[in-house]
């Protein structure tokens, strides 16, 4: 399932009874009709960012459940698919903040391979159904991996976008890291405090006052992973 760091800390997880009826129901989703992201991508997040890579941690609600969109990223879309409303926000907040020009696509993957861990509290989605896998264990599961990154040895900045990524907040009891809460980037609420919050130049400050270095946000410049 996971080739870094992740296999080592998850596997105690993936043991419990919860995991295993949570996998097994996963399955039967799939089996059952169209789920997102494509099975092979749900734990892409883990992939391409490894524990002791991570700087960023951005949280998301559950996948896009429309065809296509999805790729086990929180907010990214691949190559070539239309970016969704909130990823629209997510990038004008980044011209906004950073003057970074707004990228030809919304794969955020380079993201990932720069330390940005780009984790939906719940992991899949039936179509056209949003949260529709709430309560088959995927929260569980993700409450622990925060937890997990709440003890992380490094600073993290996490990013709490929305209702629901804010009610993780209780699980982040470590002073090194830095909490950054804002109303969720979707059109419904954007206006109301997440245009204007600066997400990413914070973000930066602080990984440059802790001696990290700051992420490149530049989705355009050569996607070369800027952590190892």
């Amino acid at each position: 399932m996971l080739d870094n760091d992740w296999r080592v800390l998850l596997e105690p997880e993936f043991a419990k009874p919860y995991f295993i009826e949570l996998t097994a129901r996963v399955k039967d989703a799939y089996l059952a009709g169209p789920c997102y992201p494509p099975i092979n991508q749900v734990f892409n997040a883990f992939r391409r960012t490894p524990y002791a890579s991570v700087k960023v941690v951005i949280l998301g609600q559950d996948p896009y459940h429309n065809p296509g969109e999805a790729m086990g990223l929180c907010f990214s879309v691949p190559d070539g698919v239309p970016l969704p409303p909130s990823l629209q926000n997510i990038l004008k907040e980044l011209r906004d903040d950073l003057g970074i020009a707004p990228p030809r696509s919304g794969d955020l993957t380079a993201w990932a391979d720069r330390g940005v861990l780009l984790l939906n509290t719940i992991m899949t989605v039936e179509e056209h159904r949003p949260l529709s896998h709430k309560n088959i264990g995927w929260v569980t599961f993700t409450d622990r991996v925060i937890s997990l990154l709440n003890d992380h040895p490094e600073p993290l900045a996490f990013v709490l976008w929305g209702a629901n990524a804010r009610s993780k907040k209780a699980l982040l009891t470590n002073p090194r890291h830095l909490v950054l809460e804002s109303p969720h980037p979707s059109p419904l609420s954007a206006n109301n405090g997440f245009f204007g919050s600066r997400p990413f130049s914070k973000i930066n400050r602080f990984l440059e006052t802790t001696g990290r270095g700051p992420v490149d946000f530049d989705l355009d410049r050569a996607k070369e992973p800027h952590v190892q």
